[in-house]
């Protein structure tokens, strides 16, 4: 008998909802049967937009939540508040187990705050990491923490890396993935006081494949699987990732344009060049799971569109037939209390 993946898809959440969520969930549902897609949000407002489209009957429901946690909005005060929020009530519904994961576009401090104090965190994880998938010239790798710990201590960053190196080989199917702390050098004696705590930890570590420092030139290059951070290094990291990446196609396509011969080559490259910028667009990795959680919570880019959510929803699938959670229990916790 087939087994479902259910996720709860905050409609409301994010610059294009609800009109590229509810089109992210119906190309999910339409492509696989294996998906049930509740979309949680102003009943009125989701149906209407559920009308454009032809999907299989029973794989989406729509969920009522006549309230929006706005992206200004302070997160504690908001989920504390607004109690029918789509963010909050999709959370619950993990939390009570009615969904396999929560996917949202929405505030990110929201998240952050619900995934922690709804969802809950597995017994022993100290701190629940951001981890995005990255582009790079090789593939692609995990920066983790992106966002969720910008005080983090050397021990929070060691849990990160063995998170970061299950999720990498169970997830993404990258097999004893290389794990690598960011640094201001190659030099185990360079970095500011956390990176000279956390080395150590993770070079004594027999759970991960621990390669080095890895300095911020060489992450495009695929220097490491796993990119080991506190999240405001993290945070710096991934905006300029994606600021550069955008400048660089803008360039790109106006140099391209600019005379009459750069046009008829680019006739002649746009095959191999839409190939290479695919590879590049973050939107084809899924979003940024918030790992260590009782359940799955995922964050995708605010300005997300159908591709990226519909992705977003394919990466829970995964994540819950690799039982990931299970294997963070088990390798994380269970080990740390053996070493205690």
């Amino acid at each position: 008998m087939q087994t479902i993946t259910k996720v709860a898809l905050d409609a409301m959440g994010g610059d294009n909802a609800p009109g590229e969520i509810v089109k992210g969930a119906v190309n999910a549902v339409s492509s696989r049967s294996d998906i049930k897609v509740f979309l949680v949000g102003q009943e009125d407002v989701v149906k209407e937009e559920l009308k454009k489209y032809q999907y299989p009957d029973g794989q989406i429901e729509v969920i009522h939540a006549p309230e929006i946690i706005e992206m200004a909005e302070p997160p504690v005060q908001a989920i504390r508040k607004k109690k029918q929020s789509s963010l909050v009530v999709g959370m619950n519904m993990v939390k009570q187990k009615e969904a396999d994961a929560f996917v949202s576009a929405g505030s990110s401090g929201a998240i952050l705050v619900g995934g922690q104090t709804i969802v809950g965190r597995i017994k022993g994880v100290k701190r629940p990491p951001l981890a995005p998938i990255i582009p790079t010239e090789t593939g692609i790798s995990l920066l983790i923490d992106c966002g969720a710990n910008v005080d983090a201590r050397p021990e929070h960053l060691l849990q990160f890396a063995k998170m970061g190196s299950i999720y990498m080989e169970n997830v993404v199917g990258v097999k004893n993935p290389r794990v690598a702390i960011v640094n201001i050098g190659a030099e185990e004696e360079k970095g500011n006081a956390l990176v000279k705590e956390t080395f150590p930890l993770l070079r004594d570590c027999k759970d991960i494949n621990f390669v080095g420092s890895i300095e911020a030139r060489e992450i495009p290059h695929g220097g490491a699987d796993v990119i080991v951070c506190e999240a405001f290094v993290g945070n710096v990291i991934l905006k300029l990732y994606e600021g550069l990446s955008s400048t660089l196609v803008g360039v790109i396509k106006r140099g391209l344009m600019s005379t009459l011969k750069s046009k008829m080559g680019a006739l002649l490259a746009l095959p191999a060049l839409k190939k290479t910028l695919k590879a590049f667009d973050a939107s084809e990795y899924g979003g940024a799971p918030l790992l260590g959680l009782n359940g799955l919570v995922v964050k995708t880019h605010g300005s997300s569109k159908a591709q990226e959510v519909t992705n977003s929803i394919y990466q829970c699938v995964t994540f819950r037939e690799q039982k990931i959670n299970e294997i963070i229990q088990e390798k994380i916790i269970d080990s740390d209390e053996k070493e205690e």
